[in-house]
């Protein structure tokens, strides 16, 4: 196989970009052996993921055929491909590639080694036309190791009767092995002098490079296939050296690939065969609840128990490049609680507990969660979202609820719920950004979560011996509670006259967005919205968020107010699409595809979500209606691409087909979403159990049943109230601990109070104004302790008549 130059030309090739986020598969072993994650998409192996699940390596590895005249067909772009999992629940994928012009057919079965870093392809090529010879068939791999496309080196190497592919970057090392020989084999820059340059221009590898250095590169072989020998294994290995990356696929070869299929189908079937049968009706078949819950597994980490991404994909990806490192194959605190809801819904509480525990060891000191972060912890995005510092707690209750973790066991986990629970008090709510990451203020979805895991930690913390933190935290969710309306029910005209209501549940943003850009133009009318955006005012938006006060307790879903707000979000926020109705995230909302189909690039016009379909069944299923939550069950695993992945967004226009866009069917942002597939096993559960599976009982019990009223108001430095109603008490919370000097008359009679410091990390005191007559007002200041230094400003509270 000679060379005719060492070095290929045309370094460092054109600018790398990841490739489609519309999988149809995701797979890994159930092997701590085999530290390596693949996805499949348009018939293809897309990006590769070693040593850990957030660690993409490849951004896809396809066939390239050539023939006689120039003939040259491209896998990806020139077949139709039907991709299938062969068992339920167990993701090993049987691909079938016909070329469109029906001149061959390319059958595939693929799965990762359970014994090492390894993904093997069994493919076979079956010429439709002529004989064999008349082919040549390539396999063309593009290495992107360590997250990124730059910065790749990848060569040829062993010996000539026994050539590997090979790539290095970031102390990454891949190597590509054939049960085959080689005929020829080329490394490139990609766009410049890269296999498909070469196939597409000369028709062969024509010259062949030995080396492509320190660039965005690519690999290319052609494989021997012929008349005697039309099926080849291809070993993609992984490693920390040249020699363990080529060992591990040789090795993978030599064991043989029927034995490593047993044996990673047995590390499944043994895995789903634990789990609750929620099959329902298609029992016998490939289920979407089977679908779903190896979905979630296959997002697991191999070496960090209970690390569970967002998802195997990069929203856009083929618009995307080394820019955007993280992609969602990150670990958002929220989406882990959910998805160990799916874990615990499903049967798995080992995983569960898992996750609880990887939460606590990645908790920061202060008490909160990174808003987004690597396996080991190392915060990607720096953003403060409040309700994934709540959602642990709320995970530590559900657990508890559900007998997994017993009193005797609570003790480890008490810390961390005493810190995220004291983080809470002294940043929530209208800490900047929601569960969307997009928008500062109030959200109905933020204040639920926080109050239901204030409630939920009260009792987790009396439990243990802590009255006074369990009062604290008792009388600060009831204050919160008491002011949701005050916080987020508007009376938008622009909402309520065409919907017919009288008000509605509304993030709210005081200031206005954050961020125009990922808020979207207000001045440009959103399709199916029912209404021109440029009227509704940026503070007073539309969202299903508001189904959470139903969803975690704290309001009947028969509220009249939950029920104009249910009125508004179907006129505005609704869509019929062929499988059935689907909600957008919000009104205003700009992470989507651009009118023509563009993908997302920072602007663009949100599309629906599946997800809100899996929350509006969990509510109508709250509100007594399990028929309506059967149908939009229907609805929202119809919403599943050809693979049964559950997208991020679906899309709402007209086809497009050049663009890959038809309507119902999932758009360019991610898929499969980890957190859709959790909601729609925790929905099966649901309506398995005639229940809301996860809904917490304390907000039940104290605010719909009970009816507890709140006896005090909040007040701290970064939320200043200016007004108190009559008959309640004022509790200063504070970060430090001081003496507060304090009047009630003007400082004619000062009075002076000295800070208590809670267990809960936070100072507080209570200036006991109950009885204070309406129309008075609380004067106060602070003598800061730790420092000697007084505040130098005064602070002042109206107390006002109840409305």
């Amino acid at each position: 196989m000679p060379y005719l130059l060492d070095n290929a030309p045309g370094a460092p090739g054109i600018e790398p970009r990841w490739t489609s986020s519309a999988k149809t598969g995701v797979g890994t072993a159930l092997s701590t052996t085999s530290p390596v994650w693949f996805t499949i998409s348009h018939g293809i192996l897309n990006e590769v993921y070693f040593p850990r699940v957030d660690s993409a390596c490849i951004r896809d590895m396809e066939l390239i055929v050539t023939g006689p005249e120039g003939y040259f067909s491209e896998e990806k772009r020139d077949c139709i491909s039907e991709t299938r999992m062969t068992e339920a629940g167990i993701p090993t994928f049987r691909i079938v590639n016909s070329s469109r012009d029906e001149f061959y057919r390319i059958e595939k079965l693929i799965f990762a080694d359970p014994a090492r870093a390894v993904v093997l392809q069994r493919i076979t090529f079956v010429p439709l036309v002529g004989r064999p010879s008349d082919f040549h068939v390539h396999a063309l791999l593009a290495p992107h190791l360590g997250n990124g496309g730059m910065g790749n080196s990848a060569w040829i190497g062993g010996p000539d009767d026994a050539k590997v592919l090979l790539a290095t970057a970031r102390g990454q090392y891949l190597a590509l092995a054939a049960s085959l020989p080689w005929r020829a084999a080329s490394a490139g820059y990609v766009g410049q002098s890269d296999g498909y340059q070469q196939l597409r221009t000369c028709g062969g590898l024509t010259p062949r490079y030995q080396r492509a250095d320190d660039g965005n590169v690519a690999l290319c072989g052609e494989i021997g296939f012929d008349a005697e020998n039309p099926t080849v294994v291809l070993a993609l290995g992984f490693g920390h050296s040249e020699t363990e990356a080529a060992t591990v696929a040789a090795k993978s070869l030599w064991a043989g690939f029927k034995p490593a299929l047993e044996a990673y189908r047995k590390g499944w079937a043994g895995w789903q065969g634990r789990l609750r049968h929620l099959d329902g009706r298609e029992a016998a078949g490939n289920t979407a609840y089977r679908v779903s819950t190896a979905v979630l597994a296959s997002h697991r980490a191999a070496d960090r128990p209970g690390a569970v991404v967002a998802s195997l994909s990069i929203p856009w990806g083929a618009s995307k490049g080394d820019g955007d490192l993280g992609g969602y194959h990150l670990v958002w605190p929220r989406d882990l609680v959910e998805a160990a809801g799916g874990f615990l819904a499903a049967g798995d509480a080992k995983e569960a507990l898992a996750i609880l525990d990887y939460l606590r060891e990645v908790q920061l000191a202060s008490g909160r969660w990174s808003q987004n972060l690597w396996l080991d912890g190392r915060p990607y995005w720096n953003g403060v979202q409040m309700d994934e510092c709540a959602f642990p707690i709320l995970l530590v209750d559900l657990l508890s609820r559900k007998t997994v973790l017993s009193r005797r066991r609570m003790a480890p986990y008490l810390p961390m719920v005493r810190k995220a629970a004291g983080y809470i008090l002294a940043h929530g709510p209208a800490t900047p950004q929601d569960r969307w990451e997009e928008n500062g203020g109030y959200s109905p979805f933020t204040l639920a979560v926080e109050i239901a895991a204030l409630l939920a930690a009260a009792d987790l913390l009396e439990a243990a011996g802590d009255p006074d933190a369990a009062m604290l935290l008792r009388d600060t969710a009831d204050s919160w509670n008491d002011q949701i309306e005050d916080w987020t029910f508007a009376t938008s005209p622009a909402i309520c006259e065409p919907a017919g209501v009288f008000g509605y549940y509304a993030r709210n943003a005081p200031d206005g967005p954050t961020d125009s850009a990922a808020i979207g133009d207000a001045k440009t009318p959103i399709r199916n919205r029912g209404c021109d955006l440029s009227a509704l005012p940026a503070r007073d938006v539309l969202s299903p968020d508001a189904l959470a006060l139903v969803r975690f307790g704290l309001r009947a879903a028969d509220d009249p107010r939950i029920i104009e707000t249910v009125k508004a979000l179907d006129h505005h926020l609704r869509i019929e699409l062929p499988q059935g109705p689907l909600w957008y995230r919000y009104t205003g909302d700009g992470y989507g595809e651009h009118a023509d189909g563009a993908p997302f690039d920072g602007a663009g016009i949100g599309r629906p979500w599946p997800l809100l379909t899996g929350e509006r069944a969990h509510y109508e299923l709250a509100a007594g209606r399990p028929a309506e939550a059967e149908a939009l069950l229907a609805t929202m695993e119809a919403s599943a691409g050809d693979g049964g992945l559950l997208p991020e967004q679906v899309w709402d226009g007209d086809d497009l087909p050049e663009r890959e866009l038809w309507r119902g069917r999932p758009s360019g942002g991610a898929m499969p979403l980890v957190w859709a597939h959790a909601e729609h096993i925790k929905l099966r559960r649901s309506l398995a159990d005639g229940a809301v599976f996860d809904m917490p009982r304390q907000g039940v019990e104290r605010y719909q049943k009970n009816q507890a009223p709140p006896r005090l108001r909040i007040w701290r430095p970064d939320n200043r109230i200016r007004r108190i109603d009559h008959g309640l008490d004022l509790r200063l919370i504070l970060s430090r601990p001081a003496l507060v000097h304090w009047s009630t008359d003007g400082w004619v009679a000062p009075r002076d109070l000295e800070t208590r410091r809670s267990s809960l990390g936070v100072h507080v005191a209570d200036l006991g104004i109950a009885a204070l007559e309406a129309g008075s007002v609380v004067r106060f200041t602070f003598l800061w302790r730790d420092t000697g230094q007084w505040e130098n400003l005064d602070y002042d509270v109206s107390v006002t008549a109840r409305p």
